[in-house]
């Protein structure tokens, strides 16, 4: 009775750590728990014996509680999809649906590889996306610490040579001396306050749905980044809804569903107006018809084609795999219509500052010679 009590009371301990906000994890950890759950049910191992195996396995101390969890529940005959829609900040609404549905059907592990599957193609589609912005950044944050070297560390070094001479400098030369003389008097300022408004601008992004909203506004308006946020959004929603249709879950079910993974605020209220609309009894195409700010005109038009044939999913996920190419060749191809761009950049900036160093050196041998 006392054993009893005692795993009872631990148990009760880790539901209440699992009602806890817990911090999501990244796509590849989901992908390799769904694909290792999936090849273990395959063998014939009960899921309850397949959780405990892949627990065993497990070194992060967060997952471990997890898994006890689930695996309680699991074993007091709880389906697996009700245990982990406690943890949706964990696995999200959409890996849950698809486990839901494969549990009803009777074809879990077939649901299970089909969801690693998916999870492994989205995981990629946001490498693309990171890998294409990583060349600029460097680039940039190159160019700035070359700057930073020649401002506050070799112009100082000249500058007594040019103040010896008493000689009127050019105005390119005047202009280096103040920001030279402004970084290393209010350096220490500048980086201060650089660090409060970006830690700000962080904080408001996270906590602040207003400022997000029109943060995420704002990004869709940018010529380059905006139309990868814009494919990355229409890629990710239409391959969700298109897969939890082809599932067998209704499209006025769907759809809220891509209202929850979307990331960018400007998407999610759009298919939360647009939950709005199906309920009412209205088309899908009409509504995204409306915004071809945000949904270009083939969305509209071969989603009505799926409409009217009946076989909305396939057309969805044929969207998704198109924005997908067009994120995956967009980005292939941003780093070389970005690069003439920051080397010109690069190029004037250090220009510059050699022009402003040369010159008045130009001046003083001449000066010499005559």
């Amino acid at each position: 009775m006392k054993k009893q009590k005692t795993k009872s009371n631990t148990f009760k301990n880790i539901r209440l750590f699992s009602d806890k906000s817990l911090s999501r994890f990244g796509i590849k950890d989901q992908t390799f728990f769904v694909k290792r759950l999936s090849f273990l049910i395959k063998a014939g191992v009960p899921v309850v014996d397949s959780l405990v195996m892949i627990r065993e396995q497990t070194k992060k101390k967060s997952f471990v509680r997890i898994l006890d969890t689930v695996i309680a529940d699991v074993s007091n005959g709880q389906k697996l999809s009700v245990s982990l829609a406690r943890f949706k900040n964990t696995f999200g609404d959409f890996s849950i649906n698809i486990i839901e549905f494969g549990e009803s059907s009777g074809i879990l592990s077939e649901n299970l590889d089909y969801l690693a599957d998916e999870l492994k193609k989205k995981q990629q589609l946001r490498k693309k996306v990171i890998s294409a912005f990583i060349y600029p950044i460097i680039v940039t944050v190159a160019t700035f610490g070359i700057t930073g070297f020649l401002m506050i560390y070799l112009f100082p070094k000249i500058l007594p040579v040019f103040s010896s001479l008493h000689m009127k400098l050019p105005i390119s030369t005047r202009i280096v001396i103040f920001l030279s003389n402004f970084i290393r008097t209010n350096g220490w300022y500048l980086v201060l306050g650089l660090f409060v408004l970006s830690t700000l601008f962080v904080f408001l992004v996270k906590k602040s749905q207003w400022f997000r909203f029109y943060f995420d506004s704002y990004l869709l308006k940018i010529p380059v980044i905006g139309k990868i946020v814009r494919d990355f959004n229409i890629a990710n929603s239409t391959r969700t809804i298109g897969l939890l249709l082809k599932g067998g879950i209704n499209v006025s079910d769907a759809v809220p569903i891509a209202e929850k993974t979307s990331g960018n605020l400007v998407y999610k209220r759009e298919f939360k107006n647009l939950s709005v609309t199906i309920d009412r009894g209205d088309k899908i195409s009409l509504y995204l018809a409306k915004r071809r700010d945000l949904f270009p005109d083939v969305l509209p038009q071969i989603v009505s084609v799926g409409e009217r044939s009946g076989n909305l999913s396939n057309s969805l996920i044929y969207l998704s795999e198109l924005y997908e190419a067009e994120v995956d060749d967009f980005t292939k191809n941003l780093s070389s219509m970005i690069e003439p761009a920051l080397m010109i950049f690069m190029g004037i900036l250090v220009g510059f500052i050699a022009i402003s160093i040369i010159t008045p050196i130009y001046s003083i041998t001449q000066n010499l010679h005559g």
